[in-house]
């Protein structure tokens, strides 16, 4: 089932809780979900995002996707993925973190300033939102914090930059899976969704 969350903050941020039990009640774990960009149609709705939270309700896992606010060249963003963070913090035992794209940066950063995470796992990142805001360093503090993280690219990405970010955890020993595919996973959603999934749910059912 789902139901619609208004994000509390400063900014307008709404979201839909995907509920893995069917009358609807909380599980004791949820992800929540950052979509691509917004100002290239990247929405809550996004397939990518709807995989996941499929896969993770197989688990019995909440997924909580959201749309950000006014566009902020990033800044705002990632102050909205941590109010939806802190959203979920209030109302589950566990809480993940996932991105697509843009929004797998904007879980990377915000993973990087919340130790408590269960977990977060990036799809297809980009090195950077803006000249402030940097995935690649946010991997230092994620493993300094001991938050456990997995990478998920596309070998024939062409749209993002994710190198750097893939290079830099091999280096530190985060986890990385590489897909045989585009930036959009065109015809994956689905492998995409359980990759995630088998990630996260081990780590997040730990309290359910």
């Amino acid at each position: 089932m789902t139901d619609t969350v208004l994000v509390p903050g400063g900014r307008d941020v709404r979201g839909t809780l995907d509920t893995a039990a069917s009358d609807g009640s909380r599980a004791d774990a949820v992800v929540v979900a950052c979509p691509p960009h917004p100002q290239q149609r990247g929405h809550r709705g996004d397939q990518r995002l709807t995989a996941v939270s499929d896969a993770l309700s197989a688990h019995g896992i909440d997924c909580l996707r959201f749309d950000y606010g006014d566009w902020d060249e990033g800044y705002g963003e990632s102050t909205d993925a941590d109010a939806a963070v802190g959203w979920a913090t209030e109302r589950y035992d566990r809480v993940g973190l996932f991105g697509f794209s843009f929004g797998a940066t904007v879980a990377l950063v915000t993973a990087a300033s919340r130790p408590g995470l269960a977990g977060v796992c990036a799809l297809a990142p980009t090195a950077r939102l803006n000249p402030d805001v940097d995935a690649v360093a946010a991997l230092d503090d994620l493993v300094a914090l001991g938050v456990p993280a997995r990478i998920v690219y596309g070998t024939r990405d062409s749209t993002a930059d994710w190198k750097p970010v893939v290079e830099r955890a091999e280096a530190l020993a985060v986890e990385t899976v590489a897909f045989e595919s585009d930036h959009f996973f065109v015809g994956r959603a689905g492998d995409v969704g359980e990759t995630v999934a088998e990630f996260l749910a081990p780590r997040l059912r730990d309290a359910v």
